[in-house]
């Protein structure tokens, strides 16, 4: 199951897996095969420039049809699909790769759901069939009651069949607070809240370590040695492919989810960092091999996206701020205070977690920008030696996400 948001609608993708038999199975990789091959050559064949569904279909439809004897909505399909990934690419300013035969888009023309016995119709290259869903109680309670009109059809690299419905959920009104819960996100705690809790990153980076070590010395193995030591390196490595990222992915909804229902509870709204294009500016600074590893393989975003949608999905208000000095800022006094690794001080007398007053900052500035009235936040003046006022105050240009 996973979840994408828009600002004005929540997609729930269900997965469930389709009870294919061995016939229907060489239908499904023949429409899979087609599928991808009008793909690529929709791709190869159309300007790169062209991203517009309208223009390409206008282009290539009718060859299309004709050529890759496909249903007409699984070429509007292919279309779209090649769109979509040259919209994509192009923010990414970088080239549309390859298709691949492993999934294929349906929409309510060639596609449907029966919640009566729990089945599926596809239309396929030669006809349409129906499949049986083989589910658990949770997928049948996330689609009871729902009237689906898209799906993916996917082919999965264990040779199984799954059909990834999407449902739209009506999300919960949204409950506004004058109180909000601080998030810091970093390396060294993957988040700190200004409630105190916290989620050290110390077994992720051994977790992290262990593995990049275990490749690295596989990888030397896999090229080096007998003919069989190098076979059996090759299957090692297969089976390590994907543990660690299925790790970190558990490991950030187990975090959103506490966080979020943390603030629920308390009825809060929830604020964090914007670290959009942090990873591009830490990676200018000179750093050694194993650190620039380590930034690299941090994994904020996932836990941005995680929280955004767990946080639609509760009711619960996410805000964006800046990430400026707001390590630096002192959260009793709001001046420029000194950090020291994980300790921070004031002259004000504020020590405290260097995590943790960036938290409490960080929901102040929540504060500030969820109130109507305005900002709050200001440090009173002070005289240095030569008799000028000076003040340091945290930056108030935020963002609701």
């Amino acid at each position: 199951m996973k979840y994408t948001v828009s600002m004005t609608q929540q997609v729930l993708t269900v997965s469930c897996k389709l009870g294919v038999e061995a016939g229907l199975a060489l239908i499904i990789d023949a429409t899979l095969q087609g599928f991808a091959d009008c793909c690529n050559w929709i791709n190869s064949t159309v300007d790169p420039k062209v991203t517009g569904r309208l223009a390409i279909h206008k282009e290539t439809y009718h060859y299309c049809k004709q050529t890759f004897e496909l249903p007409a909505n699984l070429v509007c399909q292919a279309i779209s699909r090649v769109s979509s990934n040259r919209k994509s690419a192009k923010l990414k300013n970088s080239p549309v790769k390859k298709f691949k035969p492993t999934s294929a888009g349906y929409d309510a023309r060639i596609f449907s759901f029966n919640e009566h016995n729990w089945t599926v119709k596809l239309t396929l290259k030669d006809g349409r069939y129906s499949f049986p869903l083989l589910i658990g109680n949770y997928q049948r309670h996330l689609l009871s009651g729902k009237t689906p009109t898209s799906a993916i059809l996917v082919k999965r690299q264990s040779g199984e069949y799954y059909i990834q419905i999407q449902v739209k959920p009506k999300p919960p009104k949204t409950n506004d607070s004058n109180e909000c819960l601080g998030v810091d996100l970093g390396r060294k705690s993957i988040a700190y809240t200004s409630s105190g809790d916290n989620w050290d990153a110390d077994d992720i980076n051994k977790l992290r370590d262990h593995y990049a070590n275990l490749r690295k010395n596989l990888q030397y193995k896999a090229s080096k040695g007998t003919r069989s030591s190098r076979r059996r390196c090759r299957e090692l490595l297969k089976r390590l492919s994907g543990k660690e990222r299925r790790f970190q992915t558990w490991l950030n909804h187990t975090i959103s989810a506490s966080i979020v229902k943390s603030a629920a509870n308390n009825k809060k709204i929830i604020a964090i960092e914007d670290l959009t294009g942090i990873r591009d500016d830490l990676n200018q600074e000179p750093r050694n091999r194993e650190e620039r590893r380590r930034t690299n393989s941090w994994a904020f975003y996932q836990l941005r996206v995680f929280l955004t949608y767990k946080c639609l999905k509760q009711g619960v208000k996410l805000i964006s701020v800046p990430p400026a000095y707001t390590s630096k800022s002192c959260a009793s006094c709001l001046r420029i205070g000194s950090r020291n690794g994980k300790a921070y001080e004031c002259q004000c007398g504020w020590k405290c977690d260097s995590d943790h007053n960036a938290s409490i900052v960080i929901s102040k500035l929540g504060v500030s920008v969820n109130t109507p009235e305005g900002s709050s936040l200001f440090c009173s003046l002070d005289r240095d030696d030569s008799g000028l006022l000076k003040a340091h105050t945290v930056p108030l240009a935020v963002s609701a996400g």
